[in-house]
């Protein structure tokens, strides 16, 4: 089978819409906030040249997504399968059941190796009988050996991961069409205003029923100025919002025209790390990211969305066998929200002197209310302050540390009191023991940020 995915980049890629960024918003946001313009701060993200904060700070662009965040995804890829067997291919390739969903719906769900190890995560969106496009994640359109960070990598790409379950006769044909398509995500209660005033109220619609909004995990699509668009509403802060893949032939002028009315409403546009930040704050658990809280080695059973992301009914996926096998033995890991009086990524997680798990991700977060801070029982004072704040995280756990009621959930609390479950944060020697003065906080399930992506629009329609 030929290679589908591309050679490491000999240097790292810029988006389409890098350019525009460095010289045109930071300008336009320098004479908003009444400033000089400002260098972004920059990082190596899927090999791609991104922006983890403009000249606002994460913590503003965190904030955002309570007014209006935008987002440049550019780095993300789209591929597309198409052919007679396509669904008979995807199914046996991913985890999740891509046979069953109907024309115009989204579905997020996993690549995984027979190790039942994460290789990537993903949405896919079913546009015919025989066609799929999924969407992936930055750096997983890459076949081939790099360094990256200074260090030697050997990268498969998915759809050569995918193709590379085809059988002999089976009519499939994949294509990566990233180089068309310029993805931009909108999220927030004025994501629907936004939408609405640039591309009309129309693209919103339930495509079967256009008196209705569009569901979620659905996607329309649209001609507008000679192009063909997409637009997905799977909301991945766990906010309303969208995902709109604008042809590149009108790409410039939409991104300005999206930004120009978000800066109006009151949003930004904003980089990794608020970005990172509304995906932990998202819903009960947060939403895992690839390369954190999922990684080849490790399997996801009792992920957040797992049900959703893998269907254990189907005959045959790649990595079943091994999630079986991982489930019969009575796997009780759990991954959890964790609030901290700071930053303590990489570190272990211990209760009592017991090690519980390790913290696979954790930020500053704007979005903490003082009564969650108080909580932690901090001596630090930028904690406890009223416009203070605190850290927030994911942390997978070796068990599940909450009790369970008679139907086998979570008891997270009542509705006065939540579950608060109070531990320590150790850095580890080389023999694993803990070191240095701890970090406190607790683990919960009570959300750092309401979960509005699947509510009905006509709560934000009229905004």
């Amino acid at each position: 089978m030929s290679k589908l995915g591309f050679d490491f980049p000999a240097d790292i890629r810029a988006t389409f819409l890098y350019d525009l960024e460095e010289n045109w918003y930071n300008p336009l946001l320098a004479a908003k906030l009444g400033t000089s313009p400002q260098a972004t701060k920059r990082s190596n993200f899927g090999e791609y040249n991104m922006a983890v904060n403009y000249q606002t700070s994460v913590l503003e662009e965190a904030a955002a997504v309570n007014k209006v965040a935008v987002y440049n995804i550019d780095h993300m890829a789209q591929l597309r399968f198409w052919g007679k067997d396509v669904a008979v291919v995807l199914n046996r390739a991913l985890a999740g059941n891509l046979a069953e969903m109907k024309i115009g719906s989204c579905k997020y769900t996993l690549l995984l190796n027979e190790q039942g190890g994460v290789q990537d995560d993903l949405i896919a969106m079913r546009i015919s009988e025989q066609e799929y496009i999924l969407v992936i994640n930055a750096g997983h359109d890459i076949t081939g050996k790099g360094i990256s960070h200074g260090e030697e990598t050997e990268l498969i790409a998915d759809i050569d991961r995918i193709m590379a379950v085809k059988l002999d006769g089976e009519e499939v044909c994949a294509e990566d069409i990233s180089h068309t398509l310029v993805k931009v995500d909108v999220q927030g209660p004025y994501s629907f205003k936004l939408i609405k005033s640039i591309f009309g109220e129309a693209v919103l619609k339930n495509r079967s029923n256009p008196d209705k909004n569009m569901n979620f995990f659905s996607f329309n699509e649209f001609d507008r100025n000679g192009a063909h668009y997409y637009i997905s509403r799977t909301g991945y802060t766990n906010r309303w919002g969208w995902e709109i893949y604008l042809p590149v032939k009108n790409a410039a002028e939409d991104f300005k025209a999206i930004v120009t009315t978000a800066l109006d409403l009151g949003g930004l546009l904003v980089g990794l790390g608020g970005r990172d930040e509304n995906r932990i704050s998202a819903g009960a658990y947060g939403l895992p990211l690839m390369g954190q809280e999922y990684d080849p080695h490790h399997n996801p059973v009792n992920a957040p969305l797992f049900e959703a992301a893998v269907d254990m009914n189907k005959d045959y996926f790649v990595g079943k066998a091994a999630l079986q096998k991982e489930i019969d033995a009575g796997c009780n890991k759990k991954m959890c929200i964790i609030i901290t009086e700071g930053i303590v990524t990489g570190r272990a997680v211990y209760n009592n002197g017991k090690r519980l798990g390790s913290v696979t991700s954790s930020i500053n977060s704007p979005n903490l209310t003082i009564e969650k801070r108080l909580a932690i029982g901090s001596k630090r004072k930028n904690v406890n302050e009223p416009a203070g704040t605190a850290a927030i995280g994911l942390a997978w756990l070796y068990n599940n540390p909450f009790e369970l009621d008679a139907e086998g959930k979570d008891v997270i609390g009542t509705e006065d009191e939540p579950v608060r479950i109070h531990v320590e944060f150790y850095r580890e020697d080389a023999e694993g023991k803990p070191i240095g003065t701890a970090v406190i906080g607790y683990i919960t399930a009570e959300g750092i940020s309401p979960a509005t992506a699947p509510k009905a629009l006509k709560n934000i329609e009229n905004l």
